[in-house]
């Protein structure tokens, strides 16, 4: 077998704008319209939530917008972030991002977390607004000091790309891991990448193993081939090439062409 060594990835994964909120034990939709009618935010919210959702009344997206429009312009934060998803979506009204971050906004303000985050997507990517990477660190870390664990990722991203902020791998690695104690799979796969290159933290490929573990059993690609590479290389782990083509495969399965060319040298070698 070729015993030259493989090359682990290193990538920072990126993330997009979160899903729309649910309400906890809504009531039937009869009595939930009444008090919607009447004027009541929450009801109004808990309506457009019922629509969005098929529950108790036919699924309508554009129901779902009106009674979120209500109670988002009644000043709830969980339906101003909802109208701002649907937006971002074009569900049940025509896609707009500049809408998008008007709404996102008026909730971040409010201190809803989910908000914080997306709105700080918006400034990150420079949809509906200004790219502004300044701004975007400044509403990731208001929903990452919530324990938001998307927004905790992504300021590790920008701390380790120097991105709104000064680089500093040390950040970098503080706020994945606090994700990825959430169980952020792609916090994970980044955590496990700066403890094999030693990255803000000591080199360890025994943790770096131990992380990559973590994501790859969420279905990280990336993380698969790379503990395929630490199995495949012996590195924070015991040699075995049966687990590495194993992993190998998997990450190949996934789209990762380098997974498939050492899953294929593998089992030429017989493994």
């Amino acid at each position: 077998m070729n015993t030259v060594l493989k090359k682990m990835m290193v990538a920072l994964l990126a993330l997009g704008i979160g899903q729309a909120a649910w309400a906890d034990n809504v009531p039937d939709f009869k009595k939930t319209l009444q008090a919607a009618e009447q004027g009541f935010a929450a009801a109004q919210y808990n309506l457009g939530v019922m629509y969005d959702n098929g529950q108790g009344v036919r699924q309508d997206d554009a129901q779902a917008v009106q009674w979120y429009r209500k109670a988002a312009e009644q000043g709830h934060a969980k339906a101003q972030y909802n109208l701002g998803v649907a937006y971002i979506n074009g569900q049940g009204v025509r896609q707009d991002d500049a809408q998008a971050v008007q709404w996102f906004g008026k909730a971040a303000e409010q201190g809803y977390a989910k908000a914080q985050y997306n709105l700080g997507v918006m400034y990150d990517k420079g949809e509906g607004v200004r790219q502004d990477h300044a701004q975007a660190v400044q509403w990731y870390r208001k929903a990452a000091e919530q324990g938001d664990a998307p927004a905790q990722y992504n300021l590790g991203v920008m701390y380790a790309n120097g991105q709104g902020v000064r680089q500093d791998d040390a950040q970098a690695v503080q706020w994945y891991r606090k994700a990825a104690g959430q169980g952020h799979a792609k916090a994970q796969y980044n955590l496990g990448g700066m403890y094999a290159n030693g990255k803000g933290v000591l080199q360890n490929l025994v943790q770096a193993e131990q992380w990559y573990r973590k994501a790859a059993e969420q279905g990280i690609a990336e993380a698969q081939y790379n503990l395929g590479v630490m199995y495949d290389n012996g590195q924070g782990v015991r040699q075995n090439y049966k687990i590495a083509k194993e992993w190998f495969g998997k990450a190949c399965d996934n789209g990762i062409q380098l997974g498939c060319d050492a899953y294929r040298e593998l089992n030429q070698a017989g493994y």
